[in-house]
């Protein structure tokens, strides 16, 4: 009797130690500022989700306030190339234009916590530029997220090198835009919070996206995950970055 005991005591603290006690969500909807239609039915959504603004649109100031005023988090989605446009880094521009492409960005989208790259795949792989980034975002006391729109990238490792705040993405929601495709994205979420307690989701402010979200975030709690802002995430995961998980997105155009 005492063995079987035993065995069922491992068993059990076994199990305890193979599924993680919580489980934690944390979203953000990047490409905002362009319609205000689109904005305000996103800022909508129920619970902490990050409205990440790009500071070329025509509503960006504005409805940066709108979402701070909401108490919701406001990030910068800085252009990186291949994004083009006035704010857009580009490798091989000199880190004073870059300074200032930061600087006029930031200006645009006030209330910004933190920044995550818009396209960037390119520009994310160059040592020098994101090693600098980080720093300065340190100076700054902002957070960075690293969207992984490519493998290559290597924004989190120069990040931990700093102590930088930063937290990277693990699933791209609506890669395929399809109210089922995207259904199935965000339960694959669900999944790898449940496995390693925490995943970071990223989405566009598309109807099918919105769609799947309205209707899905007020039944996480009922499934045992919990919502919480992007700053409560990089404190969960103590700045340490961690790799992509399950589907990567289409890296060769962001």
């Amino acid at each position: 009797m005492r063995f079987l005991l035993s065995l069922l005591f491992c068993l059990l603290a076994g199990a305890a130690h193979a599924a993680p006690a919580k489980a934690y969500l944390s979203i953000i909807i990047d490409d905002l500022g362009q319609s205000e239609a689109r904005d305000t039915r996103t800022l909508a959504l129920p619970g902490p989700v990050t409205m990440a603004i790009m500071p070329d649109t025509p509503h960006a100031t504005t409805f940066a306030r709108q979402v701070h005023k909401a108490g919701k988090t406001v990030i910068l989605h800085m252009p990186m190339d291949p994004a083009t446009g006035p704010y857009a880094w580009h490798p091989g521009t000199p880190l004073p234009e870059l300074a200032q492409r930061l600087d006029a960005a930031l200006a645009k989208v006030p209330f910004a916590a933190g920044i995550n790259n818009h396209m960037g795949s390119r520009m994310t792989s160059q040592p020098e530029p994101m090693a600098w980034l980080m720093g300065e975002l340190q100076h700054r006391h902002l957070f960075f997220v690293d969207s992984r729109t490519s493998a290559a990238t290597v924004a989190a490792a120069k990040a931990q090198e700093v102590g930088l705040a930063h937290v990277s993405r693990d699933v791209f929601l609506d890669d395929v835009r399809t109210v089922e495709a995207i259904a199935a994205q965000l339960q694959q979420g669900i999944e790898l919070a449940r496995r390693q307690g925490s995943a970071v989701l990223i989405g566009h402010p598309y109807p099918q996206t919105l769609d799947v979200l309205e209707k899905q975030l007020p039944r996480l709690k009922s499934q045992g995950i919990e919502l919480i802002t992007i700053r409560q995430m990089i404190a969960e995961r103590g700045n340490q970055a961690m790799p992509a998980h399950g589907k990567g997105g289409r890296y060769s155009n962001r």
